[in-house]
């Protein structure tokens, strides 16, 4: 059976037949599958009012452990983003009731971003939705063969993240 991506290739092969498209038949496809998991996913988050970045954040502090929270910082360096598109996240997230700012005990001039009850209730509502759209987006896979994806691209990524320590945006 061929998929979107084999058309494709069948047209560039017809156009340049001494080109070499394998890496383009593998890339693509994961680009395409990115665009579906973010469609999927975006499509829960809007469910709860939330982007993708929003969810990050919560995840974040949820994933931590008990008392889930952490300094801005600590969740700046965990999302690899900058301290003004995190003050915004967090000012949104702080409107909506899912986290509080309160003084650092440790450090008179810091803060401390914890969860609040309703931010904890939230996040375990959005990840199960999240795991079940990740989840309905591999159904065509067996256990083995995600077991085997999932190795497949962590080897990829190795290289690049040590030619790239920190991420993309490094």
């Amino acid at each position: 059976m061929n998929d979107l991506v084999d058309q494709v290739i069948s047209q560039w092969s017809a156009e340049c037949p001494n080109q070499d498209f394998a890496a383009m038949t593998v890339v693509t496809r994961v680009f395409r599958l990115n665009a579906f998991a973010a469609r999927n996913v975006n499509r829960s988050f809007r469910r709860y009012n939330l982007h993708q970045g929003e969810f990050d954040v919560l995840a974040t502090l949820y994933r931590t452990g008990a008392p889930h929270a952490m300094n801005p910082q600590k969740l700046v360096d965990a999302l690899l983003l900058t301290s003004g598109a995190m003050t915004n996240r967090l000012d949104r997230l702080e409107q909506a009731g899912l986290l509080v700012r309160n003084p650092n005990p440790d450090d008179r001039r810091g803060i401390i971003v914890t969860l609040t009850v309703e931010g904890l209730r939230v996040i375990k509502l959005v990840l199960k939705d999240y795991l079940k759209d990740l989840n309905e987006l591999l159904d065509p896979l067996s256990p083995a063969e995600r077991k085997q994806l999932a190795g497949l691209l962590k080897k990829l990524l190795i290289k690049h993240d040590q030619e790239t320590p920190g991420g993309i945006g490094a």
